[in-house]
């Protein structure tokens, strides 16, 4: 029995210190040397302070700010501990609700924009933590933030524009402007127009 057992034993040592700490190592080594940005979180800095990840969603309120999409992450949205999406359906009543109403609170927050609504700005992503909207939510925001800084809606426009990020690959997902990064690029350019 034991000549059996020896073995298996043997191998279950060898995969542990395999795959549960050399393979780890060099991974996250190799990480470190490559992408060292990613494989720390794609954390976003100013004056040496952390204000956030480019890859997690915050919250944004001020009219002189982009909004984010709606998030179901925890109590107040955008709690990384509580990532998930609601799980209510296209015919749950509380969905309908809550999307009327966060159209009806887009529109009283953008009066100057007639469109349709852009679907990524009433409704909350899988996760909760989407750091991006689309394009349309930005432009369809832009009349908002220019009256709030003081800008025409061509510069606004402009910086929505150089800040959409393309699909990846050129075929991978859509094109998506992250919330964090324009946010931070009107808050530079509020600065430049300062000095």
């Amino acid at each position: 029995m034991w000549r059996h057992i020896g073995p298996a034993f043997r191998l279950m040592f060898a995969f542990t210190i395999l795959t549960g700490f050399l393979y780890p190592a060099v991974v996250t080594e190799l990480c470190q040397v490559f992408f060292p940005r990613q494989a720390n979180g794609s954390l976003i800095y100013r004056h040496g302070r952390v204000l956030g990840s480019s890859l997690i969603g915050q919250n944004f309120t001020s009219p002189a700010y982009f909004h984010p999409r709606p998030s179901a992450a925890g109590v107040a949205g955008y709690d990384p501990m509580a990532s998930g999406g609601s799980n209510l359906g296209p015919t749950s009543r509380a969905l309908y609700e809550r999307v009327k109403a966060d159209v009806a609170q887009f529109r009283a927050e953008n009066p100057g924009y007639q469109g349709p609504v852009p679907a990524d700005a009433v409704t909350a992503s899988a996760s909760g933590l989407d750091p991006d909207i689309s394009p349309a939510s930005a432009f369809a925001q832009a009349a908002r933030v220019a009256h709030a800084r003081g800008l025409s809606r061509r510069q606004i426009r402009h910086l929505i524009r150089d800040y959409t990020q393309k699909r990846q690959l050129g075929f991978l997902g859509e094109p998506r402007v992250n919330v964090l990064e324009i946010n931070l690029a009107l808050d530079r350019l509020a600065q430049d127009r300062r000095q």
